[in-house]
Order: C-alpha cells, then structure tokens, then sequence
C-alpha cells in the first residue's frame, strides 16, 4: 500500500467535499488539532496507568472527539453532518469539576513544568489554545453555517481540561507546581472545607 500519492505536490490538498491550499484557515485550523492530538498522545506514554487511569481514559476520548472536531472542519460539503456534539463539552466540565477538588489551591499563576507528563499537557494546552485561536479566525472567514461553532467552544473546554490534568498530575506523584513569582493573586476561588 503506498501512502503518498503525489497529489499535494503543488501545494493543495483534499478536504472533504472539494481541494484547498494547504496554507488555507481551514487546513491550519484542523492541522493545529491533529499537532494537538499527537502531543495529547505522547502526553499518555507518560502517564503510568496504575496511577492515573481515568486521565488516560480521559485523553483517549480526547483524542478520538479531536478527530471528530478535526473532520467537522475539514467538511465543505453543502450537505453535512457534524460529528462532534455538545454532550463531550458537558462531560469534559463535569471532568474539570472533578479534577480541581484533587488540585492543590492556588493563588498565583502557574509555570509550565514539573513532572514530564505534567509538561506535555501543559504543551498541549497552548496548542489548544493556537487550535481555537485558528478556527475562531476561520469562523470569521467562513460562510455563516459553514464551521461548526461546536469546534471552538471544544477547543476552549479542553484547555482548561488538560491545565487541571497537568495539576493533579504532578499532585499524585508529589510534586509541587511552580508559580511565576511576579503573578498577582489571580485565583480568588478556595476549595470548600469539609
């Protein structure tokens, strides 16, 4: 089976429903999301099971609603059918819920770090921002209908996500976060007591 197929050797590409340059909003906007779902991937060699396997659990599902998301952009056919939904928003907040009461309180902004599990998710939190960033700038290009708005409100869930993840990672293997020592007190929220 041969996996090149010399089609994009002039600088486009196949989307579903039609070619585009491989430059254009809507290729960099999903692109962004495949970068994000290999990090996310390499993020889980990290993490051992034992320890942390309703994280794993959790990014295998990210990973498999990313390439939903990724499709829903890659589609320009007049007739379509988006595949990511609401729901996994939903039950990614309820996730974040849950992760943060095992988070240690903070007060201060957090430097990217720590563990090496905990780092790669903060790698992939920036590339969910990036990713969210393309696709609002493709929403602002697209026909009104034409990207589904689903993508973006995603994309900014599952950042706060994999923030609270890379937290409670270095939590359970007992290492502390790292604050940036010129940060205000920017979080006034404090975990109920018991």
């Amino acid at each position: 089976m041969n996996i090149y197929t010399k089609t994009g050797d002039k600088g486009q590409t196949s989307i579903i429903g039609g070619r585009v340059d491989k430059d254009d909003a809507r290729v960099e906007a999903y692109g962004t999301i495949d970068e994000l779902n290999a990090i996310i991937g390499k993020a889980l060699t990290e993490l051992e099971e034992a320890t942390f396997g309703d994280i794993c659990a959790d990014l295998e599902k990210i990973q498999n609603e990313l390439f939903d998301g990724g499709g829903d952009l890659a589609n320009v056919m007049k007739e379509r059918h988006y595949k990511l939904a609401d729901e996994p928003i939903a039950e990614m907040e309820e996730r974040i819920d849950v992760l943060m009461t095992e988070a240690p309180e903070l007060q201060k902004f957090v430097l990217p770090g720590g563990s090496p599990a905990a780092a790669t998710l903060h790698i992939a939190r920036t590339v969910a921002r990036r990713a969210e960033r393309q696709t609002v700038t493709l929403m602002k290009q697209a026909q009104e209908g034409d990207v589904s708005p689903v993508v973006q409100r995603y994309l900014n869930r599952l950042s706060d996500y994999l923030f609270a993840a890379s937290l409670v990672v270095n939590a359970r293997l007992n290492i502390n976060n790292n604050e940036y020592v010129r940060s205000a007190n920017v979080f006034t929220t404090s975990k109920k007591k018991s």
